[in-house]
Formats: structure tokens, C-alpha cells, sequence
């Protein structure tokens, strides 16, 4: 088993984010619909401010309930904003951080993603699933 490898090695930086002051829930709910994602971080200007998961979106979310309840989803989306369902400031983990203590930190905190940071800045994200497939590899 590799030993020490940091999370830079298994982290996505293909980040799909939002800004804070110029998406609305409906646009998370769209790119949450795009791509293969549950996890995006919320982004004020360069700034790393909160992130928000598939989860968030679908606690809100009526219209799988009811027939019709697609207008519901819409007014709920419509009343709320970003700010209101994000988790402010999330923790971050930084690149050279090894995998184990990540690893850890997602146990321990029950989390199932976490934002990468390199000098400051958002550089990637890491999830449960990436963990699980670094693990795959070494067995």
C-alpha cells in the first residue's frame, strides 16, 4: 500500500461551482441535473465561501412527491437562495494533506466531500467515492 500519497493525487479538479451573488438555487438544481456530481462549491469571486450537496437540493424538492409538484419545487427555489442552503464555510483540507488524514476527517466529521485548497485558493475537491476507489486500487 502506498503510504503518505497526498490528496492532490486522487482529488477532482474539474470543479463545477457557483457564485453566491450570481446563480440561484435553480441554477445548482441544473447543474446537479448535468453532470455526474453531489457536491459543488460556492464561490464568491475567487473565494471559496460555502459548498452545497445534491442532498440540500433534494430536501427541498416536492415535485418527486406529488403530480405536478414541479411548480411547488419552483416557488421553494424562487423563495429561497444559495446563501440559505450552503454550509458557510466549509472545511477545507490542503493538497499536500495525506489521503489517510482525509480519510479520517470524512469519518470522523461525517462528511462526504471536502474542498482542496492549494496556496489559499479552491484547486479540487475529494469525496467518500474517491477515497473508496484509492482504496480499490490498492487491494
Amino acid at each position: 500500500m502506498k503510504k503518505r500519497e497526498p490528496v492532490s493525487k486522487i482529488m477532482s479538479t474539474e470543479l463545477v461551482t457557483v457564485d453566491r451573488h450570481k446563480h440561484n438555487l435553480k441554477d445548482v438544481k441544473a447543474k446537479f441535473e448535468k453532470g455526474k456530481i453531489r457536491h459543488i462549491p460556492v464561490m464568491e469571486g475567487e473565494n471559496l465561501t460555502g459548498i452545497i450537496s445534491k442532498n440540500d437540493i433534494m430536501r427541498l424538492s416536492f415535485g418527486s412527491l406529488f403530480d405536478g409538484g414541479e411548480n411547488s419545487d419552483a416557488a421553494v427555489f424562487d423563495m429561497l437562495s444559495i446563501d440559505q442552503v450552503m454550509t458557510h464555510k466549509p472545511k477545507t483540507v490542503d493538497a499536500d494533506t495525506p489521503i489517510r488524514d482525509v480519510a479520517e476527517m470524512l469519518v470522523k466529521e461525517k462528511f462526504h466531500s471536502l474542498p482542496v485548497t492549494q496556496e489559499g485558493k479552491l484547486a479540487g475537491i475529494v469525496t467518500s467515492t474517491d477515497i473508496i476507489g484509492y482504496l480499490l486500487e490498492q487491494y
